[in-house]
């Protein structure tokens, strides 16, 4: 560590990752090894995030992530809604489409920002706050491929009427964004995507990640 750093900060922090990682907890004795220092400083660490409900202990011991994150978690939805718009509303304009950024929250897909065409007749009416199952629809199919790291040619993934009838939809994911799993993607009313969608999507993921980072 350096004389700028907070050697403290960082184990806790190291500690919070850790949790994030494993569905069933982790022991005093396991955070030890993983972090290299002995229990009586995991015993302090868990103790000062247990005080700000950053984690929890069960009945058995085990540490795990405490609901205090998720107040933490529900500010960093404007934070990323913000640094998308830009691409949104330029891919939106450009295809004639709805617009949107998805995000995963806990078991299922949740869109934070739609953007709407402004010169289209008609077009689908997508708000944010929309949730669905990961398995069902562009978005999060999208999501489920990079997750699986099967992101390959052509890099995006195309559905039709699988969350509205007649509505057709074009995704792809968010690659290379740290503690993001998240894509960016169009709705459209129409039989099939016009095969310029799908690159024009891609495109505008790379912009949402590279404003992301």
């Amino acid at each position: 560590m350096t004389a700028e750093t907070s050697q403290t900060l960082d184990r806790g922090l190291r500690v919070l990752k850790l949790l994030a990682d494993t569905d069933h907890g982790l022991t005093v004795t396991e955070l030890s090894i993983k972090l290299g220092v002995n229990r009586t400083v995991v015993y302090r660490l868990l103790a000062t995030l247990e005080m700000h409900a950053l984690v929890r202990r069960d009945i058995g011991g085990r540490a795990r992530v405490g609901l205090g994150v998720l107040r933490l978690g529900r500010q960093v939805h404007p934070l990323v809604r913000e640094a998308a718009l830009p691409a949104l509303r330029s891919l939106a304009e450009d295809i004639g489409a709805t617009a949107h950024l998805t995000l995963v929250d806990g078991t299922e897909a949740l869109a934070v920002a739609v953007v709407e065409p402004t010169w289209t007749d008609y077009h689908v009416a997508y708000r944010a706050g929309f949730r669905h199952p990961l398995d069902r629809g562009a978005a999060g199919r999208a999501i489920l491929a990079a997750r699986r790291g099967e992101v390959d040619s052509p890099g995006y993934m195309l559905t039709h009427g699988e969350l509205e009838a007649g509505a057709s939809g074009a995704a792809a994911p968010l690659l290379g964004v740290t503690g993001i799993e998240g894509s960016v993607g169009v709705v459209m009313l129409a039989d099939s995507v016009p095969a310029r969608v799908g690159p024009r999507v891609m495109e505008a993921a790379k912009e949402v990640a590279d404003a992301l980072r």
